[in-house]
Parts: structure tokens; sequence; C-alpha cells
């Protein structure tokens, strides 16, 4: 793992580049043409890419801004593992995957995940799952901020695979609109 330069913390090895971009005057915005570039290799025939931005509504509310935090030695970690399990599942010559923490304004990059592989099908369904997982997994929290407040989010898919990483239990609505789990509590309650 390599120190922090100009706001930037690489992980990562000469096939798998994980970067999560600490906020800083020199790298506002992620250098998407980085990424790219990473993973372009003379064996691939493909790549495949996600770009995931901030949007300026969500349920119809206007959205200012999202701001992110992350516990990054540990979100490395994790984004490590899911690069390598993307690897062991499809034929891939390089990923790389870019987060950016802090302040988020409507239209710029968030997230960004870029897979090369010799055909096309590995590297979209490599980069479609490397994005689910970090959704799912990877402790990076986001906040969105709304014209007339600010809430803390949960991905969906983090709330849809609760139930099977606490081994069970009831999945009910909670008083933010999203699904918490129970246990000991009959449905419905």
């Amino acid at each position: 793992m390599a120190a922090p330069t100009a706001g930037i913390t690489v992980f990562g090895d000469s096939e798998t580049l994980i970067d999560i971009v600490a906020p800083s005057p020199s790298t506002p915005r992620l250098d998407l043409t980085r990424y790219v570039d990473f993973v372009r290799d003379p064996a691939a025939g493909a790549i495949a890419t996600f770009e995931g931005t901030t949007r300026d509504t969500f349920e119809g509310r206007r959205v200012v801004e999202l701001r992110y935090e992350a516990y990054v030695p540990m979100a490395a970690r994790q984004i490590a593992g899911v690069c390598a399990a993307a690897r062991a599942t499809w034929s891939l010559r390089r990923i790389a995957v870019a987060h950016r923490l802090g302040t988020v304004p409507v239209g710029e990059a968030s997230v960004f995940v870029a897979a090369s592989s010799v055909h096309r099908a590995d590297a979209l369904e490599a980069c479609r799952f490397v994005i689910d997982e970090i959704k799912a997994s990877v402790p990076i929290w986001k906040k969105e901020v709304y014209e007339d407040g600010e809430v803390w989010k949960e991905n969906q898919e983090f709330l849809d695979r609760r139930p099977t990483i606490a081994g069970g239990g009831t999945v009910r609505a909670s008083c933010c609109d999203s699904t918490m789990l129970t246990k000991g509590e009959p449905d419905g309650v």
C-alpha cells in the first residue's frame, strides 16, 4: 500500500488499482482517463466502465451534493477482496476502482469502475459485480444533502443482503422508509 499523494490513497498491484480519493484542491475530481488507461492492455478486446454520479433529485427532493466518509484501510481491503472475487469469477486482464470522499457536487463522479478482458462479456459482468459489491459491503458512508435537509443513506444492496448476513430474522419497515432486521419479533410488528 502506498502512502497518500496529492489527496489520493493508492492500493493495488500491477493488475488492480484501487484509489480512495480524499478531498484535495489538487484532485477535485476523479481522473477517469487515468483508470481507463490503467486497465488498457494489448491482450484485452474490451474495457467496461461504470461511473456513478451525483443526481439532482431523489424521490422528489432536490439534491445539492453528496458527502462521503470512509474507514479507508478497511474500505481498501474490502474493495481488494471484491476485485479478487471478480478475478476468480471472470477472465479479466485489469481492474481499477476509484471512490471519492468528501463533497461531491451534482453531476460529478463519486465512484468509477473499469475492467478489461479479452471478451466483452467478462468485462461487463465483472464491472456490474464490482459496483454492486462495493455498494453492498464496503464501509463508505453517504450523506445526501438536500435543499431542505440532509440524511445518511444506506444502499439498497446493503439492505437487501442484511438478512443473509445476520443469519435470519424478520425484515420490516423502519421509521425512515428503509428496512431493518429484527430478531424475535413476529412479522408486521
